[in-house]
């Protein structure tokens, strides 16, 4: 068994603000991300329907998601530590101060997952 992890990152932002953030991610925090940490991927929404299903499904009252974002690490250990390390940092600091509106955040769900083959 691997003690690898993957961070799953989902934000819900407020609808006026999305376009902002989305310039913002594009143009600032994306690209510094994939180059401080093992970012997977940054995605955005596109403005399809989502689908919700199961046997109670359920939505927040905030809507869906529209930001995720994932990271690779070695544990939670090395996570923990890594993330403070890397979100204190003056490089960070630069870019949310570019951020059009940090108080725009409805929603935001962090996960930690293995891949199923890994455990």
């Amino acid at each position: 068994m691997t003690e690898e992890i993957v961070e799953i990152r989902d934000y819900t932002i407020e609808p006026e603000w999305f376009p902002a953030y989305r310039d913002w991610a594009r143009v600032h925090a994306a690209p510094w991300l994939k180059a401080n940490l093992d970012v997977i991927d940054f995605w955005v929404d596109v403005g399809l329907e989502p689908e919700v299903t199961g046997s109670a499904p359920a939505v927040s009252p905030h809507g869906q998601p529209n930001v995720c974002w994932i990271i690779r690490w070695p544990s939670r250990t090395k996570r923990d530590d890594g993330y403070r390390a890397v979100f204190d940092s003056p490089g960070w600091r630069e870019i949310w101060a570019k951020h059009p509106n940090p108080a725009a955040y409805l929603h935001t769900n962090v996960r930690f997952m293995r891949a199923a083959t890994s455990i």
